[in-house]
């Protein structure tokens, strides 16, 4: 009787260890503790990413070289953005001090989901208090390493 190992599909539900890195170092590194859950095709990992795991079999450990913006595209200028310390008041924490390099969670329009920007630059003038977030992912335009083990695979 011989026993199939499975691979990663399109919808996998997949328990695994993962890291990305860029020129800078490690992102995300889920090594070090516990392992990460997630299905294949909901845009938890970008589908360039994805599409590496995809015939992936079980058990295996394996690492990734990806081209400079290839795993989440080149850096968009458009994704830099100044928001009013009014507008940020309004969507949060009244007291919430910001700081150059500080991630900040943001709801999608809809409610269901968030996004992230970080802190690029403060500013206090004649126009008024505002934090300049970009809105690029941390490894947009870069090269990345990505090492995954597939621990389960349902």
């Amino acid at each position: 009787m011989t026993t199939t190992t499975a691979t990663v599909q399109a919808g996998s539900f997949l328990t695994l260890h993962y890291r990305m890195a860029g020129p800078a170092g490690d992102v995300i590194n889920t090594f070090e503790g516990k392992p990460a859950t997630l299905t294949l095709g909901t845009g938890e990992l970008s589908p360039a990413v994805e599409a590496h795991l995809l015939g992936l079999a079980e058990g295996s450990r394996t690492t990734f070289e990806l081209a400079s913006g290839a795993a989440f595209g080149e850096r968009n200028p458009d994704m830099l953005q100044w928001m009013a310390r009014k507008v940020l008041t309004e969507m949060g924490d009244a007291d919430a001090q910001y700081a150059v390099g500080d991630v900040v969670q943001f709801p999608t329009p809809d409610g269901k989901g968030q996004f992230a920007g970080s802190v690029q630059q403060l500013r206090s003038d004649e126009k008024g208090d505002a934090v300049l977030f970009d809105f690029n992912h941390p490894l947009a335009g870069q090269p990345v390493t990505f090492e995954v083990q597939v621990i389960g695979i349902l």
